[in-house]
C-alpha cells in the first residue's frame, strides 16, 4: 500500500477539520473569481445580471484606467506606503523578538508577548475613533505638544503627517503577530547550540549573529516572500477609517480607487478591471520572489 495513502487514511478525521475552511475558501474566494474576471472584460449592466448577456469590451475597461489623470499618483501612494510597511513589518518584528529572547523572566516575557499581540486583534474601526481623538486639536497627542512649546500638528489633516501616520501606526497594530512566528522560530532552536557557544565563551550578541538568526533564516525568507505579494495593498481598512479630502492627494490607494468606482460610482466594470490587474501584479511577485528564494537560497516555501 502506499505509504501516503495510508497515512491518510490513519488522520483522514483531521481533515474533517479543515473542510469548512474550504468550502468557505471555495464560495467566497474562488468561486466568485469567474465572475469577476468576466467583468473586467465587459461593460457589466447590473439591470442585465450575472447570468445575462454583457456586451464584450476587451481591454478597453484597462485603458481608461491607465489614462485616468490621477492614476500614476495614485500608484506611488500605493507602492510607497506599501513598501515602508512591508521593509518595518519585516525588520521591527525581528529586532523586538531578539530583544524579547533576552528576557530572563518567563511570567514578564509572556506579559510582553500578550502586550505587542493585543493590537493585532482590535479593528480599524475602533481604532481609527481612538486615533482621531487622541490626535484632534483637544486631544492627548496636541495637549501635550501645547505643554511643551511646540506647535500643533494636525495629523489628519497634513498629508505628510498623514502619511507617516498610516505607516506606522500599522507596524504598531502588526508587529507583534510577526513577532509570535519569529517567536516559535527560536522556540525550536536546538538549545545546545547555546550551551558550546556559552562553553566557548561567546557573547549574547556573539550568540544572536551566530545561532539565533542563522536557525531563523527560513523563517525570515518565508515572511519575505509571502509579504511581497502586499506591494499594492497598502491596507484598505486603516486608510478608509482615517483619511479625507484634506490628504486625499497622498492618502489615496488603490484599494479606495476600487472600492469608490466600485460601490459609489457603480462602474462595475471598471473596478474589476482594476481588482483583476493589482491581483495580477502581486501574483506575479509572489512567483519572483518564491523562484528567487528557491534559486538563491535553496528555500521551498512547500
Amino acid at each position: 500500500m502506499n505509504k501516503k495513502s495510508s497515512k491518510f487514511k490513519r488522520v483522514w478525521i483531521l481533515h474533517l477539520f479543515v473542510l469548512p475552511g474550504i468550502v468557505l475558501l471555495l464560495l467566497f474566494k474562488y468561486i466568485p473569481l469567474f465572475g469577476g474576471i468576466q467583468m473586467a472584460f465587459q461593460d457589466f449592466k447590473i439591470s442585465v445580471g450575472f447570468f445575462g448577456v454583457q456586451e464584450f469590451v476587451g481591454w478597453d475597461n484597462f485603458a481608461y484606467i491607465f489614462s485616468l489623470p490621477d492614476f500614476g499618483r495614485i500608484v506611488w501612494n500605493t507602492v510607497y506606503i506599501a513598501v515602508w510597511k512591508l521593509v518595518l513589518l519585516l525588520a521591527v518584528p525581528i529586532a523586538i523578538t531578539l530583544i524579547l529572547n533576552e528576557v530572563r523572566s518567563l511570567q514578564y516575557k509572556k506579559f510582553l508577548q500578550t502586550v505587542i499581540i493585543l493590537p493585532h486583534f482590535i479593528s480599524w474601526v475602533l481604532l481609527a475613533g481612538v486615533y482621531k481623538n487622541f490626535m484632534s486639536l483637544d486631544g492627548f497627542y496636541n495637549v501635550i505638544m501645547r505643554t511643551l512649546g511646540i506647535k500643533e500638528q494636525l495629523v489628519f489633516g497634513d498629508t505628510d503627517l498623514y502619511v507617516n501616520f498610516v505607516i506606522f501606526s500599522d507596524v504598531l497594530k502588526e508587529y507583534g503577530f510577526s513577532c509570535i512566528v519569529y517567536i516559535a522560530a527560536i522556540a525550536g532552536i536546538d538549545q545546545e547550540q547555546y550551551e558550546a557557544a556559552t562553553i566557548d565563551g561567546a557573547g549574547r550578541f556573539r550568540m544572536i549573529f551566530s545561532i539565533t538568526l542563522p536557525n531563523i533564516t527560513p523563517i525570515i525568507v518565508l515572511m519575505t516572500v509571502l509579504s511581497l505579494g502586499n506591494v499594492f495593498n497598502a491596507g484598505f481598512e486603516q486608510i478608509y477609517n482615517t483619511y479625507n479630502s484634506a490628504v486625499t492627494e497622498r492618502g489615496q490607494i488603490l484599494d479606495t480607487l476600487i472600492y469608490t468606482m466600485g460601490m459609489n460610482s457603480r462602474e462595475y466594470s471598471l473596478s474589476a478591471a482594476m481588482g483583476l490587474l493589482k491581483s495580477t501584479i502581486s501574483a506575479v511577485l509572489i512567483a519572483a520572489a518564491y523562484y528567487i528564494a528557491y534559486k538563491k537560497a535553496n528555500y521551498v516555501v512547500f
